[in-house]
């Protein structure tokens, strides 16, 4: 899958105007098959806007979303419909993401009644029999309901949901946040298997920089819809270059191999900027203690800069002394 020039979000409406709010402003990626790739960043800065635009549950205003030789964007009702085999996703919070009035067999082959002909009705109890054991849960789970299952047994099977068509790609939109830790590292544990046995890739939605170096192959730092910082996951988050980058390392103790700050743990200042009133030049500017002026007049581009051979979206040397910070 590809992303190009994405554009994407909702309007505000005052009266009889209409105004466009991008949560999502010009993003570009790639999913290579049967990797990884993680989009971490605070809430509110697009994330789960990206998701839900790529598998097609938002329209996005402008740019492509090539999957399997297909724009999501342009592509029919029946395209789409066909493209959703290949193409699933995995909700953050799996108790509202699954019908609580459909057993676990249900659930697990509801997909099954929409693209006929994938598993036929005699073999469909073999098969979801055969899924729930893939993600670790005993074939008498086809029986129960939601309710009667912990947070973990959702989401296994939710993953198992996505699982019985077949995709080649599962976008996780924060899919472990809502779980206990311990719970949260067995279905880590279990989509990287799932990834080795099946070759399915992932676009990973995650706030958590932890969880986000346990799973992907590759990073992508989102500020504010923009990609701010990206490239293998290793790389970034032993050499992050960009301030808001760092600062999202320093702000998660448990990553024991952070690089050291200068001095003192590295605070942002104020809140994400509303989408609908972005500060100009540098999203980023109003809270960043390099920013100068040229960052309030120019964007800058992602591209690889001196220190570092991956791509970031900064103007500055972050080993550089601080500037004043002149572009409030």
């Amino acid at each position: 899958m590809r992303v190009s020039g994405l554009w994407a979000g909702y309007e505000n409406r005052s009266g009889l105007t209409r105004r466009r709010v991008s949560a999502v402003a010009g993003v570009d990626l790639a999913v290579p098959p049967g990797r990884t790739v993680g989009v971490v960043g605070e809430s509110g800065c697009g994330k789960s806007t990206l998701a839900r635009t790529i598998v097609g549950l938002r329209r996005s205003f402008s740019g492509s979303v090539v999957f399997a030789g297909h724009d999501l964007a342009t592509a029919s009702r029946r395209e789409r419909r066909e493209l959703s085999r290949d193409l699933q996703m995995v909700f953050q919070d799996p108790f509202t993401a699954l019908n609580p009035r459909m057993t676990v067999g249900e659930l697990v082959a509801e997909g099954w009644r929409v693209h006929r002909g994938l598993v036929p009705p005699a073999e469909r109890a073999t098969e979801v029999a055969r899924l729930l054991d893939l993600v670790g849960l005993r074939e008498q789970y086809a029986a129960r309901y939601p309710r009667e299952l912990s947070g973990g047994q959702c989401q296994r099977v939710a993953i198992a949901r996505a699982l019985a068509l077949r995709p080649r790609l599962i976008v996780c939109d924060e899919a472990v946040s809502a779980l206990d830790v311990s719970v949260r590292a067995q279905i880590l544990n279990l989509l990287a298997d799932l990834q080795e046995e099946l070759g399915v890739a992932y676009l990973f939605i995650s706030h958590d920089l932890d969880v986000v170096r346990h799973i992907a192959h590759e990073v992508l730092v989102m500020y504010l819809g923009t990609i701010v910082e990206r490239g293998p996951a290793a790389e970034v988050f032993a050499n992050p270059r960009h301030p808001y980058t760092r600062a999202l390392l320093s702000a998660a103790p448990s990553l024991d191999d952070r690089p050291d700050q200068p001095g003192r743990e590295v605070v942002l200042r104020g809140e994400v900027p509303s989408p609908s009133d972005p500060p100009s030049g540098c999203r980023f500017r109003t809270r960043c203690w390099m920013a100068t002026g040229r960052c309030a007049t120019e964007s800058p581009s992602l591209e690889p800069r001196p220190g570092a051979e991956h791509p970031v979206a900064c103007h500055h040397d972050p080993d550089a002394p601080a500037h004043h910070h002149a572009a409030g």
